[in-house]
């Protein structure tokens, strides 16, 4: 059964914005109690005290602010790099051979020119590319089954240093900060050292404004 902790855990985990302000200690605890109290009635079937709630929150704080902060995880401002008209195909493997997805890495990979990455998960396999090269590129995946197809893309790509890999929340500290804004994320591509978001033209400037600025 669930557990008052639990839930108010749940209920915070859920808002990036009760989780900062809980972080950052300017959280008025007995107000959040006694807007959540009846949520929590319902959903755990019995009556909550306003005390009980206060207290979880409390112990939630802590376990909170034990984490690694952003500013922990990048110890100065990581390298941004924006490239922009991009497409993304995503085509099913399920007709997908070999010989396609060489041919696709052997024409397009030595290009530096332009933005190219291959992606194959299991049942999947995405193509995100210049717009460029999408002649080619649709000459190569003729009468693949297209599961998704977006144009008018960008992508951010934040270079990351060795010492910052085994630490918990990089990702994390990456991508709430966009979350806050309520900018879209199409995608995330990464390597060892480079992380990349990718996303609608629209949103590239906002994005690159509130990661420099948070990053740095």
């Amino acid at each position: 059964m669930l557990t008052i902790s639990q839930a108010v855990r749940e209920k915070v985990e859920k808002s990036p914005i009760l989780s900062e302000a809980m972080d950052q200690g300017v959280l008025n605890y007995s107000a959040l109690a006694r807007k959540l109290r009846q949520e929590l009635e319902k959903e755990l079937y019995k009556p909550v005290s306003a005390g009980s709630i206060v207290m979880a929150l409390k112990r939630l704080s802590k376990q909170l602010r034990a984490k690694i902060k952003t500013e922990k995880v990048f110890s100065k401002s990581p390298d941004i790099l924006i490239r922009s008209n991009l497409i993304e195909i995503t085509v099913l493997n399920a007709n997908f051979t070999d010989d396609k997805f060489n041919a696709l890495f052997k024409k397009f990979h030595q290009q530096k020119k332009y933005f190219f990455t291959l992606t194959q998960g299991v049942f999947e396999t995405t193509i995100i590319a210049s717009n460029e090269l999408s002649t080619n590129l649709n000459r190569i995946i003729k009468g693949e089954q297209i599961v998704s197809r977006f144009d008018n893309l960008s992508a951010i790509t934040i270079r990351l240093s060795k010492e910052v890999i085994p630490t918990p929340g990089v990702y994390y500290s990456l991508l709430k900060f966009l979350a806050w804004e309520e900018i879209n994320i199409i995608e995330v591509v990464s390597t060892f050292l480079e992380f990349t978001i990718i996303l609608e033209n629209k949103d590239v400037d906002k994005a690159f404004s509130v990661l420099k600025r948070d990053l740095s």
